[in-house]
């Protein structure tokens, strides 16, 4: 499957939505993809079916904080970079790239790098959303080791990273990219063909664009699109949503700590929605209470939408006075077993609420 600029702009829409607020700015990576169409060049989607099994894939994204990201805008060739030397470190050239997650701007950065080097970039992913650390991947929680992977940034300096451990990876790695300004780009969890069918949550990218045409056709057809959206999650791996709250944002406090933009939304209801939600953020909306009752955790998805537009927005374009709609999203299964809540689930982010799947959450 071949891209054009209408897919690029649902893909844009649809992964800020599976993002649940993280991932950094999906527009800016619309962008530098659009880009590459302009150039001529061609953005080849394939199913992970179509990956041989002893083939090689490279996942590529950018890592940092989102915030940062608004105002250090890539050149378009880091992540590049990052897969030519992890190439060349492993003796190997890849036959495909693909996302380490699908929220936001890292849905993109790997169609860039695969229209750059006439790669075909993998229909799947590794989270199902975005996380804020490297080894929250479903990769790292069924077998693939994320090193060794290369860091690169705007620069041209680049970091060979090998790691005991995916933790450690992502403790090294946060560290250098702190220190190339905040945000870099980066090759890691390099695996076979067989490693992705088995670990990879599938066909992500795709959903992605159905999402956004989704929500872009029912309001063109002047149709409810959070009807239309809640209407299309049962066809899918995300198999269950409901909209959780909607209001007014009240409150909003942000900051760039250890490389994360961290922070807390504080939302007051508005019509059927009484009372006070607050969502604490670590790139990504973690958990969201509305008066001290749980409503929704990770890793299911918090989304924050716009209460009329239904756009998606993103933790770093959070502001004081914007009308939104909150919706909760079940993740797939492989997202929800005891391996994979003790790597993401919510003690790994210090929250003293187990986790609960959001279509067993009080209404």
């Amino acid at each position: 499957m071949k891209l054009d600029t209408n897919d690029l702009k649902d893909l844009a829409v649809g992964a800020a939505f599976l993002g649940t607020g993280g991932g950094g700015d999906p527009y800016v990576g619309r962008l530098m993809v659009q880009q590459c169409l302009d150039e001529g060049l061609e953005v080849e989607l394939i199913d992970p079916s179509e990956v041989p099994d002893e083939a090689l894939v490279i996942p590529t994204a950018m890592m940092g904080a989102p915030t940062v990201l608004v105002e250090k805008l890539p050149s378009g060739d880091e992540a590049v970079a990052s897969l030519k030397r992890l190439e060349s470190h492993l003796g190997q050239r890849a036959f495909a790239t693909m996302p380490i997650e699908i929220g936001g701007i890292n849905s993109t950065i790997p169609l860039v790098v695969g229209a750059r080097l006439g790669l075909p970039i993998v229909d799947a992913d590794g989270m199902g959303r975005a996380f804020p650390e490297l080894q929250m991947e479903t990769f790292g929680v069924y077998g693939v080791p994320g090193s060794p992977m290369v860091v690169s940034d705007e620069d041209g300096d680049q970091a060979l990273i090998l790691a005991k451990d995916n933790k450690d990876m992502e403790w090294l790695s946060r560290g250098v990219a702190i220190r190339m300004g905040g945000c870099a780009y980066i090759a890691e969890y390099s695996m076979t063909g067989a490693d992705v069918k088995r670990t990879a949550i599938p066909n992500t990218l795709t959903l992605a664009m159905r999402i956004g045409r989704t929500l872009r056709e029912a309001k063109k057809r002047h149709l409810n699109p959070f009807e239309a959206l809640l209407e299309l999650l049962p066809q899918t791996l995300y198999h269950h949503g409901r909209i959780i709250f909607s209001g007014k944002i009240a409150d909003m406090q942000r900051e760039t700590r250890n490389g994360f933009s961290m922070g807390r939304a504080r939302i007051d209801g508005l019509g059927e929605h009484a009372g006070v939600m607050e969502i604490e953020i670590q790139n990504e909306n973690l958990i969201a209470r509305v008066d001290g009752v749980v409503k929704a955790i990770v890793p299911d998805l918090i989304c924050v939408m716009d209460s009329e537009t239904a756009e998606p927005i993103t933790t770093e374009n959070l502001r004081y006075g914007q009308r939104v709609t909150v919706m909760a999203v079940a993740v797939p299964e492989i997202m929800r077993t005891p391996e994979a809540l003790a790597i993401f689930g919510p003690s790994c982010f210090g929250l003293d609420h187990p986790f609960t799947p959001i279509e067993t959450m009080p209404r």
